[in-house]
């Protein structure tokens, strides 16, 4: 079997699966201003997988091109069976890798009991990672977080992970209570480094959580020994160029909104896709230079590609 994550320079730097952000779309633009070493996909449900009404949504999610390579699947729910059928067919998609997410703190998903609801149901997460190892040559990773309400649960949490030997375990250095509204806690990383050590020394350590980019993420390299990659997510958002030490100027910024704005004509061909959640990714583009409030806010009520392209063509 291939790994992967063995086969990665260290730091292994990851751009964080993001719902309604890290589509293929996005993707393609990260690829062109500096990719990562590994992308994530968005989070599938196993379930709709499973299911003949939800597959194609499913698919849809999973749809990989050639820039994206080497790219892991991440998928999340809670009935092992799913787990065992969706990683069967994941090799065949293009996928370097599986990744189980049991860290997601979206009520939806944890009403559902995936995400991170699955770091109260220990037993029930075992289950699915072993059927997921099982059912698939792809190596397995788990993404997850320091607890569901305190971050000290990560010293019960974190083992019973561990002695699934996942091939890379993220850790986001919050709790699910805790969503992004406090800083991520790093002083914990000594001890999270020292559980690996002892009970899965094999498994990648990923750190996720305040990650700016990857200037940061040396600094961090260097002060915590032992951790093997990280992952941005909210970064991105700041800096699209992120993975690199390079400034973007405000004409690179605008070729890359003018490709997302391609990619979503292309994209859009294929599946019904709402214009409203692009405007989500326009602040990334559009930041940081004189008159940019007043160009996004234009943006902002724009209906389609041709108006957005009109107000771009009209600086």
């Amino acid at each position: 079997m291939n790994n992967i994550w063995q086969e990665l320079d260290e730091p292994i730097m990851i751009l964080a699966p993001m719902e309604g952000v890290t589509d293929v779309m996005f993707r393609q633009v990260i690829a062109r201003a500096g990719r990562p070493d590994l992308f994530f996909t968005e989070f599938t449900n196993v379930s709709s997988y499973a299911s003949e009404k939800g597959r194609s949504n499913a698919l849809e999610r999973l749809e990989v091109v050639e820039s994206d390579k080497p790219i892991i699947a991440q998928i999340w729910g809670k009935n092992p069976e799913h787990f065992s059928e969706t990683c069967q067919a994941l090799a065949s998609l293009g996928f370097s890798g599986v990744d189980l997410n049991f860290g997601c703190p979206d009520k939806h998903v944890n009403k559902a009991g995936g995400g991170a609801a699955m770091i109260r149901t220990p037993e029930l997460a075992v289950e699915c990672l072993k059927n997921a190892k099982n059912s698939t040559d792809l190596p397995v990773s788990v993404k997850t977080r320091l607890g569901y309400s305190k971050p000290e649960e990560f010293r019960e949490w974190l083992p019973v992970i561990l002695k699934e030997h996942p091939v890379a375990l993220t850790v986001h250095l919050r709790t699910k209570k805790e969503m992004s509204k406090v800083p991520a806690h790093y002083g914990l990383i000594p001890e999270i480094v020292g559980l690996r050590d002892e009970i899965g020394p094999e498994t990648k350590l990923i750190i996720n959580g305040d990650i700016r980019d990857k200037k940061h993420a040396m600094e961090l390299y260097k002060e915590y020994p032992g951790v093997d990659g990280f992952m941005i997510g909210r970064g991105v958002f700041a800096n699209p160029y992120c993975f690199t030490d390079h400034e973007a100027t405000r004409e690179e910024l605008m070729e890359l909104l003018n490709l997302h704005l391609d990619l979503y004509e292309k994209q859009s061909e294929k599946y019904y896709i709402s214009y409203e959640p692009l405007k989500h990714f326009f602040k990334i583009y559009i930041n940081n230079f004189p008159g940019a409030k007043e160009l996004r806010a234009k943006l902002m009520e724009t209906h389609s590609v041709d108006e957005a392209r009109a107000v771009i063509q009209g600086l």
